[in-house]
């Protein structure tokens, strides 16, 4: 049976390295990037049915916010991608005689999760074929169907541009399949369980992988509650909280605490803080303290207050929990894939710092945080005392962290972790992961070379 499944996946990656030979021997960057394009734009296009799909087949999420995903995701990573060279030389600088030549890695692995099964292959699809590589993707069993039919709708695209449809292909959704896979393929990209970006790291291929996240929030004393508040919530409830990058924990001035929950139950937010009730919560999410309930991941506040045997209003969109402590003890101050936060107040900035970081060396360390601030002090003193890759400031992180339109994060549906999460890189991944640059080194007759004084001196 193994040897079975070995030889079949052997044969995907086979017509994967023909396709791949024929993309970087016939396509040019203009022809290559109207691919790209289209990968995109077919998702854009088809929002709607595919959201549709993905909260049916997943039974996560909320389905208008997979439409906004898809639509946000498609357009912010092709404005990223379009006009910058990935073939050829891409670089030439005369000052140091260095030319810089892209050429493509080769067949890209891509382990697909179940929590974002249309705009992860996407992603990675489009970073993949801006290269010139060719990719084939293992989808999560829970979303199988749907990965086949995005994979039948991105070869449609490659056939409609004269393109090998085997630049983009699938294996069925089996460890075994996807243990040959990343044995097979050049380069892995693996976006999902912890288990599996452990799998990526050990295949012997270079490999990118991510992080859990945990992400935590500080609101400044400077800032207006009544602007940030909506933002966090916006972030925390987003498809349903399976967003890796979405909120998590809320720290809050001491003196400015009661006025912030104010602000939250304003904004339809049920807040729990007797331990009686946080008890609740916190056995439905993590029964008997250990790891998250199955049954909660991706679904909506109703459902969550029912597992924990709360009543809360109707129109409620998310739930927030008073800590019952902010040690390692506290399962509530790891992730929550569901809309549920939890809150602290702190004395000092630099106090709200050390429980962020605290929370984020229980789970997280090396993904994200979110800071809403006007101080520059401030905003520094997070980035420099924060195991993370990067600091989200002054807007929702769940949708800011990837990337969007209103700051410069490389727009994505992987976001590195850095050494903190076992990651090979602490940056969000983009295409220039998936090609090898060969420098060209000119010499340079009229270079001015210092003299030893000059060095040392």
């Amino acid at each position: 049976m193994e040897q079975d499944v070995n030889k079949m996946i052997e044969e995907i990656v086979a017509k994967a390295r023909v396709a791949q030979k024929e993309f970087e021997a016939n396509f040019s960057q203009e022809q290559v990037d109207e691919i790209v394009r289209a990968i995109g734009k077919v998702v854009y296009d088809n929002a709607e049915e595919l959201a549709k799909m993905a909260v049916e087949d997943s039974k996560m999420g909320v389905y208008e916010d997979k439409v906004a995903k898809n639509r946000g995701k498609a357009k912010i990573i092709w404005n990223s991608l379009k006009g910058k060279k990935s073939i050829g030389v891409i670089e030439e600088n005369k000052e140091t005689g260095i030319l810089k030549v892209a050429k493509p890695k080769g067949v890209i692995a891509a382990i697909i999760p179940a929590t974002n099964p249309v705009v992860t292959p996407m992603c990675n699809g489009m970073f993949a074929l801006k290269g010139q590589n060719a990719i084939v993707i293992s989808p999560s069993s829970r979303v199988g169907n749907l990965n086949k039919y995005v994979v039948r709708i991105f070869r449609q695209v490659l056939k409609e541009h004269g393109a090998p449809e085997d630049l983009f292909q699938i294996i069925e959704p089996t460890r075994e399949a996807t243990a040959a896979l990343l044995k097979n393929a050049d380069v892995v990209v693996a976006t999902g369980g912890s288990s599996m970006v452990k799998a990526a790291y050990s295949s012997g291929k270079p490999a990118y992988g991510v992080g859990p996240g945990n992400v935590q929030t500080i609101v400044d004393r400077d800032i207006n509650y009544e602007e940030a508040i909506p933002k966090i919530i916006a972030g925390r409830i987003f498809d349903n909280g399976i967003i890796c990058s979405g909120e998590q924990s809320i720290f809050i001035p001491k003196e400015k605490y009661d006025e912030v929950i104010d602000v939250f139950k304003k904004n339809k937010v049920y807040y729990a803080e007797t331990p009686e009730e946080v008890g609740k919560f916190a056995e439905a999410i993590f029964p008997g303290g250990g790891g998250m309930n199955r049954d909660v991941i991706g679904q909506s506040v109703q459902t969550v207050a029912k597992i924990a045997g709360v009543d809360v209003p109707e129109d409620t969109q998310m739930i927030l929990l008073k800590a019952r402590s902010l040690d390692h003890n506290e399962p509530l101050c790891k992730e929550k894939m569901c809309p549920v936060m939890i809150s602290a107040a702190y004395d000092t900035f630099e106090d709200a710092v050390a429980y962020a970081q605290a929370n984020l060396e229980w789970e997280g360390i090396g993904h994200s945080a979110s800071l809403h601030s006007n101080s520059m002090d401030h905003i520094k003193y997070a980035g420099e005392h924060l195991s993370i890759s990067r600091l989200v400031v002054n807007q929702t992180s769940s949708t800011g962290a990837g990337g969007s339109l209103y700051n410069g994060f490389s727009p994505t549906t992987t976001l590195g972790c850095g050494s903190w999460g076992n990651n090979s890189i602490s940056e969000n991944l983009n295409f220039t992961h998936l090609i090898n640059i060969s420098q060209i080194g000119l010499f340079n007759a009229d270079a001015k070379v210092p003299t030893d004084e000059e060095i040392w001196g």
